[in-house]
């Protein structure tokens, strides 16, 4: 759907997006996470055909944004963070217009107002001023210009900032059928957000892509806790023997328990490696009573990534 390489752009002498490079596959929740100042702005803008890459080239759904920019937005929705809309409309008016923007012809637009009413629950709210909307439902309003003519690719700036938990939570479910038939790429500072709904996440830091990997492959972190009965057999060498176990940290004693955290090497068969641990625990004559994955939170990698370029 989606193949960016060596991706650059310059204000001026300052180096916004660097040398940026990814894929994203049909159907995909993308997040994009970054500091301010970070680039996601930047590269989604690039996207879109607003602004012209410096240097690279990018591809969306073969079309190319900068020769091909009306071809890239007919399959385009775009939330910005602060969507203009005109307050004073009724919301079934300002999509009407929406649409009209977005070239959608005129036998179309009914229908495709109507399928963004439904989707995004603004069936009852179609006749209301949004002025006299919630954010919560400004929101919807936002989501659903955005998905007009059924865009094969979202790209979401926010789209939760400021909801409270309840319409966080439809927005993230909203999220989720959306990408039955789209492509979604959604900027975010929350991290739970991310976790709640994205597939993969791509961080950038200083305008540069510094991680790019799977929500399932980021939370695993290679390292298990080990808890067992003390015992006078040395079951940390017994422990150290093991091809699985690339380091362990010096066990701590407490009340009679031992504790450890091993860490695993790259590609090791998880359940294979607990097996072995379990035997060197036996081997010792320890008791065995925890040995679980220890997992890593979106948040803890963030900080990671971005305190290692300090």
């Amino acid at each position: 759907m989606i193949e960016v390489q060596s991706l650059t752009r310059l204000y001026g002498t300052t180096t916004a997006v660097k040398n940026v490079s990814f894929s994203i596959g049909s159907h995909e929740i993308v997040g994009l996470l970054g500091h301010n100042g970070a680039g996601k702005t930047t590269i989604m803008r690039m996207l879109s055909g607003y602004l012209e890459p410096s240097d690279g080239s990018i591809r969306i759904d073969g079309a190319n944004p900068v020769g091909d920019t009306r071809a890239v937005q007919r399959q385009l929705g775009y939330l910005p963070e602060n969507l203009p809309v005109y307050p004073q409309m009724l919301v079934a008016d300002y999509l009407d217009y929406a649409a009209t923007l977005k070239g959608i012809a005129s036998p179309r637009r009914l229908a495709a107002v109507r399928e963004a009413l439904l989707a995004t629950d603004l069936t009852k709210r179609a006749l209301d001023p949004i002025h006299i909307l919630s954010r919560g439902f400004r929101q919807r309003v936002g989501v659903a210009q955005a998905i007009l003519g059924q865009p094969k690719l979202l790209i979401l700036d926010e789209p939760t900032n400021g909801l409270d938990p309840n319409q966080a939570e439809h927005m993230r479910r909203l999220i989720k059928r959306l990408a039955r038939r789209s492509t979604i790429i959604l900027s975010t500072h929350i991290m739970q957000e991310v976790d709640a709904v994205c597939d993969r996440v791509l961080m950038l830091r200083n305008g540069q892509l510094v991680l790019d990997q799977s929500l399932a492959e980021l939370h695993d972190s290679r390292a298990l806790v080990l808890r067992t009965s003390s015992t006078d057999a040395p079951l940390a060498t017994y422990l150290r023997q093991l091809p699985q176990i690339a380091s362990l940290n010096a066990p701590d004693s407490d009340d009679g328990f031992l504790h450890f955290e091993l860490q695993l090497h790259a590609g090791v068969d998880t359940d294979t490696a607990a097996n072995n641990i379990a035997q060197c625990v036996l081997k010792a004559g320890a008791k065995l009573y925890q040995l679980q994955a220890l997992p890593r939170d979106l948040g803890t990698v963030f900080r990671e990534v971005n305190e290692s370029g300090d």
